[in-house]
């Protein structure tokens, strides 16, 4: 059969039509495998195999193709055109459909294999990278708290690059001293690359330095080093200068927003940075004593720095606490929130920390619900890694009961610093007021077993206990688990405490929680219910009115500005006094949750 011939009966069996058709099919199945292979990370094998069934598939269509078709009777043998085709010639078609065969077989092959050779092992994008803690070799352990400062402003500068995931502070240094290889700690941290770094001295006012770049899929791999030798006092520059060279070896472009930031000259004591480590470090605890030590080390790293906006913002946030949690009146503790945030801001416009705690600020003292948003929007934009700004910009979302949006900022929060006691904590309580009790209780017991003596996980681990408790109906493992909370913080005494439960004994579940109130206009402050508590438990007595004065009181405070959220939302929707309360509150009204204007 002539050449031509061949291709003539490769058309009258509509092989072409099959080899388009399967084409383009394949193709589709394969960039829909690729988009899910990327999104779950699949392991490689995945891809591949997927790819070796398409072109196996290939063939077998072809050859199907060049015997079969569709007839009047369905799927039938093909017959061939001409009857004068001698039995001696037909083999010599079939030698070229088998070369025709194995021709575009080794198309493909060479295809696939130039695919798996850029695609899988060499140009897989890094999308996420660690900053592993620095390693001090310097011989002086004095030295120590300098090398944690450089660490802590590398990740800093590292997480302005909205590009790069950079997982914070804390969730780096869990990994300090492990005994796990790169590989291992990746994949716990879930990133594409580390950042290791060794100081090797620290002479007079400089600072010698090593910072690596390893690529940990499909298998470790250095990619970049540089040593540095480099000023104190020109500390922060140098972590500028070594953001800009490892977004470009991960071939990340970086914003004109970025570059400028990037591009600024700092510089800071170097003690200053210290003390404003460890104040940054006791604010998180969130509890009175060490809001107070916070406190000594901002105003410390003023003293030594007072023109370094970032321990002005921290002293706001102190301050915030104390007000927050009722430490000290707002008459004392506002002053000075807004004297500290403003003089923070008036030193950086930049400052995505001042920005930070101008958003908590608006939120949780003013509230003004649409200037918190927008500032905690505008300390994202600066430093989008910010996994705490996440937490309590998915707090104000939960407020304004946009949940799905709440859910979303608090998961990327948890993403970017996942051992983060004090992050594991908002994110737990984003899960309570969604009604997720399972995964509040898995995220507040992770906060504890990072840091045992965690009020604040502590809290609200009872809480949601509490709340499963009360819900299955198991009454008797509720107020042991309220007899537990309220003992071990103070709150009650002996006496209060031990007549709840008699009457609990007695009489059951809900004499009991009208003897807390007894108990608690008896014994004051030494039975202390909060208005929140004491609305929760009128909730429960169906005592709605009740409720409402609590909730009134809290407004005429300024207290509680999650009244919109479950379960007050939840049995209060339809009451007359609550809707005026949230319409005050400029909080949405209905399940539809449309904005009120002021």
């Amino acid at each position: 059969m002539k050449l031509h011939k061949f291709f003539s009966e490769l058309e009258r069996r509509k092989v072409y039509k099959a080899a388009i058709a399967y084409g383009i099919s394949a193709w589709v199945i394969a960039q829909i495998a690729g988009l899910v292979s990327a999104s779950f990370e699949f392991p490689s094998w995945v891809m591949k195999l997927i790819i070796i069934i398409l072109i196996v598939g290939f063939l077998t269509t072809m050859v199907l193709s060049w015997i079969f078709d569709f007839g009047p009777k369905g799927i039938e043998r093909t017959e061939w055109e001409s009857s004068d085709l001698s039995d001696e010639k037909k083999p010599i078609t079939g030698k070229l459909v088998i070369s025709f065969l194995i021709l575009i077989s080794v198309l493909i092959g060479a295809g696939w294999w130039t695919w798996q050779g850029l695609v899988i092992n060499n140009v897989k994008p890094i999308k996420s990278l660690a900053i592993l803690p620095f390693d001090n070799f310097t011989g002086n352990d004095k030295l120590e708290y300098f090398v944690a400062g450089m660490h802590s402003s590398l990740i800093g500068d590292m997480q302005k690059i909205s590009a790069l995931r950079v997982p914070g502070t804390t969730s780096s240094n869990s990994f300090k001293d492990v005994k796990m290889s790169i590989p291992e700690i990746a994949s716990a941290l879930k990133v594409d690359a580390l950042i290791e770094a060794s100081v090797s001295c620290i002479e007079g006012d400089s600072v010698c330095i090593q910072i690596r770049l390893v690529r940990v899929y499909p298998e470790e791999q250095q990619l970049w080093v540089q040593d540095y030798y480099e000023d104190k006092s020109k500390i922060l520059n140098l972590y500028n200068r070594v953001t800009k060279q490892i977004s470009e070896e991960v071939n990340v472009i970086l914003t004109p927003q970025e570059e400028n930031l990037l591009a600024e000259s700092k510089t800071v004591d170097p003690e200053a940075y210290d003390a404003y480590l460890m104040g940054q470090f006791y604010w998180e605890k969130l509890d009175k004593e060490s809001a107070e030590k916070a406190l000594e080390y901002f105003q410390l790293a003023i003293e030594i720095d007072p023109e370094w906006a970032d321990p002005y913002a921290g002293l706001a946030n102190a301050w915030g606490v104390f007000s927050f949690f009722g430490f000290l009146p707002k008459s004392v503790t506002l002053p000075k929130v807004y004297k500290y945030m403003n003089k923070a801001l008036e030193l950086d416009t930049n400052s995505a920390r001042a920005h930070y705690v101008k958003a908590i600020v608006a939120v949780w003292t003013e509230w003004d619900w649409e200037k918190g948003e927008k500032e905690f929007l505008r300390s994202l934009e600066l430093n989008p890694n910010n996994a705490l700004s996440r937490m309590y910009y998915a707090h104000l979302l939960m407020i304004l009961r946009r949940s799905d949006e709440a859910v979303q900022q608090a998961n990327l929060g948890l993403e970017l610093d996942p051992l983060k006691p004090l992050g594991l904590g908002l994110y737990g309580v984003v899960m309570k007021f969604e009604g997720d009790y399972q995964s509040a209780i898995l995220h507040f017991e992770k906060a504890l077993s990072i840091d045992p003596n965690f009020d604040f996980a502590k809290g609200n681990l009872a809480d949601t206990q509490m709340r499963v408790a009360y819900k299955n109906g198991d009454y008797k493992k509720w107020f042991e688990s309220w007899d537990k909370k309220v003992g071990s913080r103070g709150r009650w005494n002996d006496e209060g405490r031990t007549a709840v439960l008699n009457i609990f004994h007695e009489k059951g579940h809900i004499a009991a929680i009208e003897e807390m109130f007894k108990m608690n206009e008896k014994y004051g402050d030494s039975c202390y219910m909060s208005n929140g508590i004491k609305a929760e438990r009128y909730l429960k007595l169906e005592k709605y009115d009740k409720a409402m004065e609590c909730l009134e009181r809290d407004y005429e405070m300024q207290n509680n500005a999650y009244i919109a959220t479950k379960p007050y939302y939840d049995q209060l929707k339809d009451n007359p006094r609550y809707i005026e309360l949230l319409r005050k509150m400029n909080l949405p009204l209905g399940d539809k949750h449309q904005k009120i204007n002021k």
